[in-house]
Parts: C-alpha cells; structure tokens; sequence
C-alpha cells in the first residue's frame, strides 16, 4: 500500500507499515496545495516588513536580534547545526524513519509556513530508503531539537532553505510522537501474548474458570474488562476446565482469579493512549504558527506535548502490574505448594534437578526491572536557565516513549519465559483438553523448546518464543 500524508488522518498501522515494512509514502495535492498557500502567507508577512520570530528574528534569547535577508540562508544553517547536541548510541532506524513519517505529516498541514520541497525531501528520503544517524538521548521533549537537528542535517545539508525553514525542522515533536507510536503498536501486541499466556498459566495451574463468567462484566461494565474476558472466553474454548468439578480449587490466588480485571485495565489504558497519539500524530507542532484562514502567523506553544507523555506515562503504569502478576504466576507454577506439581517442574518427584526453577530468577530479574520503568517522567522539573529562563518547562516525551518501548521489550522477555513454564506444567498436570486458542499456543512453544526432561539442561536459547511473543503467537 502507498501511505498518503494529508496532514490529517496519518495512523498508527501506516507508521508502523512505512518505518518497519518500507511501505512508499507520497504527499497529497491537496497537502502540496495547502503549503504552496502557507509559504505565500509567510513571503506577503516578508515583504511587509513584519517581525516573525524564527524568520526574520533569532531564537530563544536571541529573538531580540533582526535576521537580515541576506543572512537567511547562513542562520538557518547554523541553527541546524547548534542544535546537534544529541549523545549517546544510534537510535534504532525504524524510530528514525517514524520521525521522518512525521516530521514530513506535520509539513503537510501547511501550519509551518515551509515550502513542498520539505516534505517532498522526507518522502524521497523515506521512499530511497535513507536513514540518517540520529542520536538516541539529548531532547527534553519541548520539541526534538537534538534529534532532529541530526536529520536535518542529514537531508538538507544541500538544499538552501528558505526563511523559517531551519526553525521548522528542527522544532517538532516528530521524534517523541514517532518513537511512541511502535512503543505503542508493540505494547498492543504484549497485551495479545499477556492474554495467550494468561489463559495458558490458568489451564497450567488447573484454575477455576469462573472468574470469566460473562456476570463479571456485566456487573462492572468497563470495556476493557470486557474484552479480556472474552479474549480468554475464546482462547479457553474447548478446556477440560469447563466441566464441573475440574478446579483445583474455590478460589485462586489473585494473579489468576484478577487476570482480566488486570488485563482489562491496560486494555482500557491502551486505548486512551492510542486516542492520544492519535491525535498528535496529525496535530500542529508549529511556532510560530501559520494560520491559513485568518492570513497570520501567530507565536504558541504547541510543542509541548503534554497529553502524549503522560498518556505513556500512564500506559507504563498500567503495564506494571500485568508484568508482575504475569511473573507472580510462572513462580507459584514453579513451586509444588502452589501448583500441586514437582518443585521447580522438574520431570518427576524425588529429583535432585532444578527443573526449571531458575527461570523463576530470570523473571525476577526483568519483572523489577521493568518496575522500574514504570516511574513517570512527564512531571519532570526544568531549569530556568537557558534562553533567559524562557525555556522553563519540559515532558521528557522522547524518553517516555523508549521507556515504554523498554518495558514491553522486557515484558516479551517475561512472557516467553511463562509460556515455557506454563507449557512444562501442562505436559505435567495432563489435562484432558486444552482449549483451542491455548492448545495452539502451547503447540508453537513446542515447536521451538521441548519438554524439559530428566537430565536435560534448561533451553538454551527462548529467542524463538520471544519471536513467536512479538507476534502475538497467532493463535485462536
């Protein structure tokens, strides 16, 4: 498919399609129409002889000082060039080409008062395959100077820029909203694996299936409840553990009898934040702010992106407790107490073998430290020192959204790391049936990692189920 950029209806899936599937992008007339009229308000504002702030006046501390036109050209050059302060390792080429999807949407909502050759430049960049070095750490989130400043660099280092032009690339938010949209599409497919694996814990653990009575959500109607519990209604079709009298016990632990109120909240919470991030990847990001109907060009603040941070904020928050419960159920399936099966799953009672016991330190390990992850960053304080205390407020946006991006990464890990577990305690407990969703799921891990065995040595590689995870293990 083509992804079109109008300026006002670019999606989460198109992101996702053009930074990791290399999908063509191409600017709509009517987007190259708008910015032809946006750049024709600027050069009448020009000739008048009116004072705008970027075009015909420095930045920050140095709006006080008249660009002149001859000047144009050689400022817009060294603003680009002064604002390269990123540091530290690459970031990743797909976030790299989300931002110049962005970047180039933003263009096309003619609010910058930029020429089509800008957003044209993106496009063919991202048509060409182009991904230019841009450092991963060095943006506060009060629009992506560092970062790109390094694109910029990159694709316009020949190309003479016109009035505002400078200021145009490198103040946006195109970075923070282009990392967060595959955090977010990432975080949408952990919450798939977090059910398939919610569901195969419950037929591991020989749990009590009442918890998903239809009764549950209908007497608290929160939409994302409801979605759980269908998701796991679904997966468990066809489990012995429907029939009457097939529960080990009257009531389970929480992290099994609470799956989807759990899950239910960060389905809830994940939705808000595509709303969101919907809503910033087609916004203006523009100062000044070129206003078509009305011929001005006015001052804002619309790069403060507020709404995006602390809705990442809040999706990392929900996120948490789905990765500690879905931890909290792999260790008590490891542990005869809890499970009614060998200590640590190993193949039979009486052995002197781990199992796979340290797998539970493993989970231990990745579930703290995605905790951790979990603080929010959005009300982060600033300095009033730069730009004569001007510049005094920050959301840290970009680092955000690689903490989210972070967090699912270990939550995959985590998951993986269940379903083996999960997947060793069904071979052992023998149920009947499974249902046909987690009869599936259970059938791809063990394609990839056999049943652990007397004397066998743990699996020595899980990259494959984390594979099988990031896909959301296609199954039911």
């Amino acid at each position: 498919m083509t992804v079109v950029l109008t300026g006002n209806d670019l999606r989460l899936d198109e992101v996702v399609a053009v930074a990791r599937g290399g999908e063509p992008v191409e600017l709509a007339p009517e987007a190259i129409v708008r910015m032809r009229e946006s750049r024709a308000i600027v050069e009448r504002a020009l000739d008048r002889g009116d004072v705008v702030y970027g075009f015909t006046t420095g930045v920050a501390s140095r709006k006080r000082v008249r660009i002149e036109p001859a000047d144009v050209e050689d400022f817009n050059r060294r603003l680009i060039q002064s604002h390269r302060v990123g540091q530290g390792p690459e970031a990743p080429a797909d976030v790299v080409r989300a931002t110049m999807l962005r970047m180039a949407n933003g263009f096309a909502t003619g609010t910058t008062g930029s020429r089509p050759d800008l957003g044209e430049r993106l496009v063919s960049a991202l048509n060409g395959r182009e991904t230019p070095q841009v450092h991963l750490l060095g943006s506060v989130g009060q629009s992506d100077l560092a970062p790109n400043a390094d694109i910029a660099h990159h694709l316009f280092r020949d190309t003479p820029l016109a009035a505002g032009e400078g200021l145009a690339l490198v103040n946006n938010n195109a970075f923070s909203t282009g990392f967060a949209a595959l955090a977010v599409a990432d975080a949408g497919r952990l919450l798939d694996a977090l059910h398939i694996a919610g569901a195969l814990d419950l037929e591991a653990f020989g749990a009590n299936l009442t918890i998903v009575h239809p009764a549950v959500a209908a007497t608290r109607p929160y939409p994302g409840l409801r979605a759980s519990l269908e998701r796991l209604t679904q997966l468990l079709d066809g489990s012995a553990l429907w029939s009457p009298g097939s529960a080990r016990n009257l009531q389970d632990p929480l992290t099994f009898r609470g799956l989807p109120q759990v899950l239910g909240a960060l389905w809830d919470t994940l939705e808000f934040v595509r709303g969101q991030l919907a809503v910033e990847l087609n916004a203006a990001n523009a100062n000044p702010l070129v206003i078509l109907d009305e011929e001005r060009v006015v001052s804002v603040s619309n790069v403060d992106v507020l709404p995006l941070a602390a809705a990442l904020d809040f999706l990392r928050i929900a996120l948490a407790p789905a990765l500690t419960s879905a931890n909290e159920r792999l260790m008590k399936l490891l542990q005869l107490p809890f499970s009614g099966l060998t200590d640590g799953l190993a193949a039979r009672s009486g052995l002197h073998e781990d199992g796979l016991a340290e797998l539970g330190n493993a989970g231990h390990a990745m579930t703290a430290e995605a905790r951790l992850l979990a603080q929010p960053v959005s009300f982060e304080l600033a300095s009033t020192t730069q730009a004569e205390g001007i510049e005094d407020r920050m959301t840290l946006a970009p680092l955000a959204a690689r903490r989210l991006a972070e967090m699912v990464e270990l939550g995959e890990r985590i998951v993986t790391i269940e379903l083996v577990v999960a997947a060793q305690a069904v071979e052992l407990r023998d149920p009947p049936a499974l249902g046909v969703g987690t009869r599936r799921a259970f059938e791809l891990v063990r394609e990839h990692v056999p049943f652990t065995s007397e004397g066998a040595a743990l699996p020595p590689n899980l990259e494959p189920i984390r594979h099988l995870v990031r896909s959301a293990l296609t199954a039911g």
